[in-house]
């Protein structure tokens, strides 16, 4: 079986002994078909393998919203710091789970994806209208786990989910549903107003000419050195 979890302890202790990294890499399932799935029951078990703050590296296209509550209000009820890095993608209810860290930071070339969520369902009129009801308030709530993380109006974020909106890491930072960008080395790289376009020629001057700079005042002035199956499965399965 392949595990989602990978613990590393650091070289570096801190008070509470070591500092552990977990990565969170696959779809997300209150309950595993292949393997490789992220569940609630297997995050629990390892999360508190151990005790002080952790980094949770994030690469997840999402999955059941419902599994990541779940581990939203882990993370949330941890009683250390949680460091969320985000190096491939966030998508859909893996996004809800990065909002859950006491930092969250997003590689240059990572995704972060929020839309509404969606549900199989079938049946009379009445239980076409029930499954509407049920999915309008799962969105609101979805919308608190937003709304805590960016302090962004509740209606500008339901318009950003309703377009199924992408975000490189600088819009991201942009819309503060993350709070730094990895590997960023100055003021201008993290700025919250920096700009929304991912890998855009006026992104790529700016970083050609801020390391041109670079090079040449280093120059100048040295320095010292989910499958069917599951979708199937029952009719309340919600996927977000």
């Amino acid at each position: 079986m392949n595990k989602f979890w990978n613990w590393v302890v650091n070289e570096q202790k801190d008070q509470f002994g070591s500092e552990r990294t977990l990565t969170l890499d696959g779809p997300i399932s209150d309950e595993t078909w292949w393997g490789d799935e992220v569940t609630p029951g297997m995050f629990r078990d390892e999360l508190y393998a151990g005790s002080g703050p952790i980094t949770l590296w994030i690469n997840s296209p999402g999955g059941d919203v419902f599994a990541a509550a779940q581990i939203y209000n882990m993370l949330m009820d941890y009683p250390h710091d949680v460091t969320v890095k985000i190096d491939g993608i966030a998508a859909s209810a893996a996004s809800v789970i990065a909002m859950a860290g006491t930092k969250v930071c997003m590689s240059p070339v990572a995704m972060m994806m929020i839309h509404n969520p969606s549900t199989i369902a079938f049946g009379e009129a009445d239980d076409l209208k029930d499954a509407i009801a049920m999915l309008n308030e799962v969105k609101e709530s979805i919308i608190n786990a937003y709304e805590a993380k960016t302090l962004m109006p509740r209606d500008k974020i339901s318009k950003l989910m309703d377009n199924t909106t992408w975000m490189n890491a600088r819009k991201a930072l942009e819309l503060k549903f993350c709070d730094e960008i990895l590997f960023a080395d100055n003021e201008e790289e993290t700025g919250a107003a920096a700009s929304a376009s991912a890998f855009s020629s006026k992104i790529t001057n700016s970083a050609f000419i801020n390391a041109f700079r670079k090079a040449h005042q280093k120059s100048e002035k040295p320095q010292n050195a989910v499958p069917a199956e599951q979708l199937m499965k029952r009719l309340n399965l919600l996927k977000h």
